[in-house]
């Protein structure tokens, strides 16, 4: 069902465990199936990037995989081009058609970053 990347991200996860002191923290869960993603994250404020990104989870094999996939993906990004990912970054990303209870497990871990990305962004903005 699922091929050998989302497979090696999931029994071997990347960047998986809490940052002492991050920058943001955002999680979340999904309501239908109880898949439940945080991620911690670092920001380098002068270049606007994500310096360093971990997360914690549980949940199906998509959602903890597209969370370990999104942690290397995203290290060195800019804040404002990870605001702009969308569905066919995630299904691009994993090489996989998805139907929309799977695409509801795969889009999570991009809806908590992209949630946390945007509250940091708003507290820098205010301060």
């Amino acid at each position: 069902m699922f091929n050998e990347v989302v497979m090696d991200h999931f029994r071997h996860p990347r960047n998986r465990g809490r940052l002492q002191n991050p920058d943001f923290s955002s999680d979340d869960t999904n309501p239908s199936c109880g898949d439940n993603v945080v991620f911690d994250a670092r920001v380098d404020a002068q270049k606007g990037t994500i310096s360093e990104l971990f997360f914690e989870g549980k949940g199906c094999a998509l959602s903890l995989s597209t969370a370990s996939m999104l942690t290397q993906a995203c290290q060195g990004k800019l804040l404002r081009d990870i605001l702009a990912l969308d569905k066919k970054y995630i299904i691009d990303l994993l090489g996989l058609e998805l139907g929309p209870n799977r695409l509801k497990c795969a889009l999570l871990p991009l809806k908590v970053l992209q949630q946390g990305v945007a509250r940091y962004l708003q507290s820098t903005e205010v301060s």
